[in-house]
C-alpha cells in the first residue's frame, strides 16, 4: 500500500453502507406500534403470543421501513448534495452507488411481501397499499406544502397491518392506533424540518416550515401531537385497556410536553434531542407500558 493510499479514507463496505443509508436503527419509531397492535390482536384472539406471527411482522416491517428509506435516498440525492446538512449521505459522497442502493430496495420490498405472503392472504392484497404512499412521500416535497401528511398515511400503515397480520380482518380499533402513530410522526417531522428551511427555500423544496415559518410549523406540531394523545386515548377506551397501558399514556403525554418545552419557535438548539431521544423513548416506554398491560390482563407468553 501507498503512503497515497493509506491517506485516503476508508470507505465502508456495501451492506454497511447500506444500512447507513436506511438508518436501520429508526426502525424504533415504528416497530412498537406494530408490536402493540400485533399483540392486543393476539389477546383478543385467543390470549396466546403467536412467535412466529411476530417474527414475521418484524420482517415485514423493516423490509418495508428499509425500502421505503432506500427509495427516499436514491430520489432526495441531489436535494441532499444542495443541503450542507444531508451533503454527507452515501449517495451523495459516493459511499453506496445508486445501482446498489436501488439493489438494496428491491430485496427489502422482495422480504416485505414475502412476510406479508407467509401472514395470510388479506395481508398480500393490501401489501402494494402500503406500499404507494412510501414511494409518493420523496415527491410530495416537490408538489405540496404538506408532505408530512404523505408520511403520516404511510406511517400509519404500520400498526393497521401488525393487527391484519393476526387476524386477517380489518379491525377500527387498528385504524385508530394507526391514525395516531401517522399524525405523532407527521408532527414531529414538522418539527424537523425546521432545520432546513432557508435551504429548502433556496432549493425549491416544499413544506410547511419553508411556507407558512417555523412557527407556524411548530404549532402545528403540538396540535398533531394533541390529536396523537386523544387518539391513543380513544384507542385505549376501544380496546379496554387496563392501567398500564393508561399509565404510559400518562409517559407519552409527558414526553410531548418536554418535547415542546425544549424546541420553541425562537430555540432549535435541541431539535435532534427531541426528534431522536425523546420521540424513541417515547414509542418504546409505550409499548413497554402496553405489554406489560396485556400480560397483566391475560396474555400469556
Amino acid at each position: 500500500m501507498t503512503s497515497a493510499s493509506a491517506a485516503l479514507p476508508q470507505q465502508p463496505g456495501r451492506t454497511k453502507a447500506f444500512l447507513r443509508l436506511v438508518m436501520i436503527e429508526h426502525s424504533v419509531f415504528a416497530l412498537p406500534f406494530a408490536y402493540i397492535a400485533a399483540l392486543t390482536a393476539m389477546y383478543e384472539w385467543d390470549a396466546n403470543i403467536h412467535w412466529g406471527r411476530l417474527l414475521l411482522v418484524t420482517v415485514a416491517m423493516v423490509g418495508l421501513r428499509t425500502f421505503a428509506m432506500a427509495v427516499n435516498r436514491i430520489i432526495d440525492r441531489e436535494i441532499d448534495a444542495r443541503n450542507p446538512r444531508t451533503a454527507h449521505r452515501e449517495l451523495v459522497t459516493g459511499a453506496m452507488s445508486v445501482k446498489h442502493a436501488w439493489t438494496g430496495a428491491l430485496i427489502a420490498l422482495v422480504v416485505f411481501l414475502g412476510a406479508a405472503a407467509l401472514l395470510n392472504p388479506l395481508c398480500l392484497a393490501l401489501a402494494p397499499v402500503a406500499v404507494v404512499p412510501m414511494v409518493v412521500y420523496p415527491y410530495g416535497k416537490r408538489f405540496t406544502n404538506f408532505p408530512q401528511a404523505i408520511l403520516g398515511l404511510a406511517q400509519a400503515m404500520g400498526p393497521i397491518g401488525g393487527w391484519l397480520a393476526i387476524t386477517g380482518e380489518w379491525s377500527w380499533d387498528a385504524v385508530l392506533l394507526g391514525l395516531a402513530v401517522g399524525i405523532w410522526i407527521g408532527g414531529f417531522d414538522l418539527i424537523y424540518a425546521c432545520q432546513d428551511v432557508e435551504t429548502d427555500r433556496k432549493v425549491g423544496v416544499m413544506s410547511v416550515p419553508a411556507r407558512f415559518g417555523i412557527p407556524a410549523a411548530i404549532w402545528g406540531a403540538r396540535a398533531c401531537h394533541a390529536i396523537t394523545t386523544a387518539l391513543f386515548v380513544w384507542y385505549a377506551v376501544a380496546t379496554d385497556a387496563g392501567v398500564f397501558f393508561w399509565l404510559g399514556l400518562l409517559i407519552v403525554a409527558g414526553a410531548f410536553l418536554y418535547e415542546h418545552t425544549i424546541v420553541r419557535p425562537t430555540d432549535l438548539t435541541r431539535l435532534n434531542r427531541a426528534f431522536f431521544s425523546v420521540n424513541g423513548f417515547l414509542g418504546i416506554s409505550l409499548f413497554v407500558c402496553a405489554l406489560i398491560d396485556l400480560l397483566v390482563r391475560g396474555l400469556t407468553v
